[in-house]
């Protein structure tokens, strides 16, 4: 979607800066269903139901938090906060939007941690790791229709993506950027030199590294949320590799239960990095991890919202994002072979995961509620 300017909407309705805010403090706190939902809710309730929000500014701001690395949902939010009160409502909106998830990722993390070793929860998660499977699946099936269509260069870069990361379970960045460079040069010729610069900016971000636990987990995320494009998901094939097979900051199920944790709260998906943070570092650690994949998001719309509109339509970048998003997709279809690898290993979980995606196919069930029949389930066919 892109912003149409040949008519201009009312100025917006006035409405207290406290108001504003505390709106995205109640969608961080009940928002369910991934970025395209919440962006959703906010086109309803902000430009359709309260006018608070002009079209032309969220259909400006969607653009952005398309074009640019980051949580989508985040994204929209934190411009969205920019149009309405600068560097100021950017801050308060993207904490306000942030901290509800962040603080309950938080309390399930410290259950987690306390109880993990119970019968009861290792049950919930027998059954709850299967479902998380098919809800990625199905996810990468839908980012597929969504980003691909029929363009044959992109089904290219999707099926290297998806074969490598099935095949080496690892994050290969330099394919990413490789997907973003090929479809500059075969859309838009003129801007490879553009495409090189993209590249080598991102070199020094990627290759960062310290002894510090701490500033570990702050760099990694943060180098990671440079890779999410469409969904919040696309952020699950870094992560893995890094997480588990890097660092050995999780195991092979933790990693699968933090992904669950995400599904099961509301706000950003990419906030299972918080699980993450806390179960390497406590509870310094989950901030760390969650300021380093918001913080850049933060930075890109500061640096970006006031020049949007004199890039926005440049087409050597379009043809860049659309290469790199095409990549992403396809790292999450191979991170839903390696994932599965390890979560479907017996009967009941693989017939829990088809169930799951049959589900999903058939009826819009929100997710938390696929995620807790789940739960119930695995209790039952663990201890039944």
């Amino acid at each position: 979607m892109t912003p149409e300017t040949t008519s201009i909407s009312p100025e917006p309705s006035r409405v207290s800066f406290p108001r504003f805010v505390g709106y995205f403090l109640w969608l961080g706190t009940v928002g369910f269903g991934g970025p395209i939902a919440l962006a959703g809710h906010m086109q309803q309730d902000l430009v359709d139901s309260h006018g608070w929000v002009r079209k032309e500014d969220y259909l400006e701001g969607l653009a952005l938090a398309q074009l640019a690395p980051g949580p989508l949902a985040a994204q929209l939010a934190i411009y969205l906060g920019y149009i309405r009160a600068g560097v100021l409502g950017a801050t308060a909106v993207g904490v306000a939007f942030i901290l509800p998830s962040f603080l309950m990722v938080l309390g399930l993390s410290a259950a987690y941690v306390r109880f993990g070793g119970l019968p009861w929860m290792q049950g919930m998660f027998y059954g709850i790791g299967a479902a998380v499977i098919g809800i990625i699946a199905r996810s990468a099936f839908k980012l597929t229709r969504l980003t691909l269509g029929r363009d044959k260069l992109l089904w290219g870069t999707f099926a290297v993506l998806g074969i490598s990361t099935a095949w080496t379970s690892k994050e290969i960045i330099w394919l990413f950027l490789l997907g973003g460079v090929v479809n500059v040069v075969a859309k838009a010729l003129p801007g490879r030199q553009y495409a090189r610069v993209a590249a080598s900016s991102l070199i020094p971000v990627l290759t960062a590294g310290t002894n510090s636990t701490l500033l570990q987990i702050f760099l990694y995320f943060a180098k990671a949320g440079m890779f999410v494009f469409g969904s919040g998901l696309a952020v699950v094939p870094f992560l893995y590799s890094g997480t588990v097979q890097g660092h050995h900051w999780l195991t092979d199920q933790q990693f699968v239960d933090a992904v669950a944790v995400a599904m099961i709260t509301p706000g950003p998906v990419v906030i299972t990095v918080a699980f993450i943070g806390y179960l390497a570092a406590g509870v310094a650690g989950a901030t760390a991890a969650a300021l380093g994949i918001f913080l850049p998001v933060y930075l890109v719309v500061l640096l970006l919202a006031p020049s949007y509109k004199r890039w926005a339509k440049n087409p050597q970048l379009n043809a860049f994002v659309r290469g790199v998003t095409a990549a992403a997709t396809g790292a999450i279809a191979g991170a839903v072979v390696v994932l599965a690898r390890r979560s479907l290993y017996d009967l009941p979980t693989f017939l829990i995961c088809a169930v799951s995606l049959a589900v999903l196919f058939r009826w819009k069930v929100p997710e938390p509620a696929l995620i807790a029949c789940a739960a119930v389930a695995g209790l039952v066919l663990r201890h039944g």
